[in-house]
């Protein structure tokens, strides 16, 4: 278990520093910092005092490692349009979308796993093909469009819950189920077929033999080992809620990351624009290793790749 940890930490690391390379060089490429800091009115002698004050005149990989430097020192920079640090800002926004994220998970993972579950115990039934359906048409329709769809229904008509802000639980029901929405047809499905291979495997005949409950069997010795990509998929899936964020927390006027890193790309934050970058793909990375470590505690096996 100890090569395998240290296997993992070392891609992950290497994923983090990479990501954090590829987000820098595309965030200075997409044009010239010092022209969007000045302004379109600034004169040629003005951009040039603030790429000299910003330090946007030296070599590329001088301004990579000097950034890589504070990050490491626990300093993100100083936001050019808020004018404070980059790293307060973050802790502002991050709860909000951080428990989007959360409770988004966690209704595609209630809704999901237990249809696929029972898609599996009643191939092309009736009930096999209505979660088929759900499935095709969750991934088909934009988290957009159903956040919309759920604004109109429960919003507006109904007027059952907010549709804007994040005050109470009660703002984060609608954001949720729209983002988890999303989620939740890539679950279900690897959830059916992952149950549909265990169910006719020789280890769950024997146990049927022995006379156990169905449920029994399902749920101990089935699902157990049918969910282990599904903790990996779930990982992935949180780490896009945190990245995918930006429409729906737009939509219902959160003040979260998402909308956050929207208002940034607007005004050419960089500084908040990289930060966010970095947060998103540590938590990939991070979420990623955690998935990999449960997995491999769940099935003693993955150890030894």
């Amino acid at each position: 278990m100890g090569g395998f940890l240290i296997r993992r930490l070392a891609v992950t690391i290497l994923v983090i520093v990479v990501t954090a390379m590829i987000s820098f060089s595309l965030v200075h490429l997409s044009g010239d910092p010092a022209v969007a800091i000045a302004g379109e009115k600034a004169s040629a002698a003005e951009i040039d005092q603030i790429r000299r004050l910003y330090g946007f005149d030296r070599p590329f990989h001088e301004q990579f490692l000097a950034w890589a430097g504070k990050v490491l020192d626990g300093d993100l920079g100083r936001s050019t349009y808020l004018k404070e640090n980059v790293g307060p800002v973050l802790a502002r926004h991050l709860p909000v979308t951080a428990l989007l994220g959360l409770l988004s998970l966690l209704f595609a993972l209630l809704v999901a796993v237990p249809l696929g579950v029972v898609a599996a115990l009643r191939p092309n039934t009736l009930i096999d093909r209505a979660a088929l359906v759900l499935a095709v048409a969750g991934q088909a329709m934009p988290s957009f469009l159903s956040a919309l769809a759920l604004i109109y229904g429960f919003g507006v008509a109904l007027r059952w819950l907010p549709v804007s802000g994040s005050a109470s639980w009660a703002h984060y029901i609608l954001p949720s189920v729209a983002l988890g929405y999303y989620a939740a047809p890539a679950i279900m499905r690897l959830t059916r077929s992952g149950m549909l291979d265990v169910l006719q495997s020789d280890h769950v005949r024997t146990v049927r033999a022995y006379g156990l409950p169905a449920w029994r069997v399902v749920l101990r010795h089935a699902l157990r080992h049918a969910v282990i990509p599904v903790v990996s998929l779930a990982a992935v899936q949180f780490g896009y809620m945190l990245g995918g964020s930006v429409v729906v927390e737009s939509v219902f006027s959160m003040n979260g990351i998402g909308n956050l890193a929207w208002l940034s790309i607007r005004r050419y934050d960089i500084e908040v624009i990289q930060a966010i970058l970095l947060v998103i793909a540590c938590t990939y990375a991070v979420l990623t290793l955690a998935a990999d470590l449960l997995n491999a505690a769940l099935d003693p096996r993955i150890r030894s790749r």
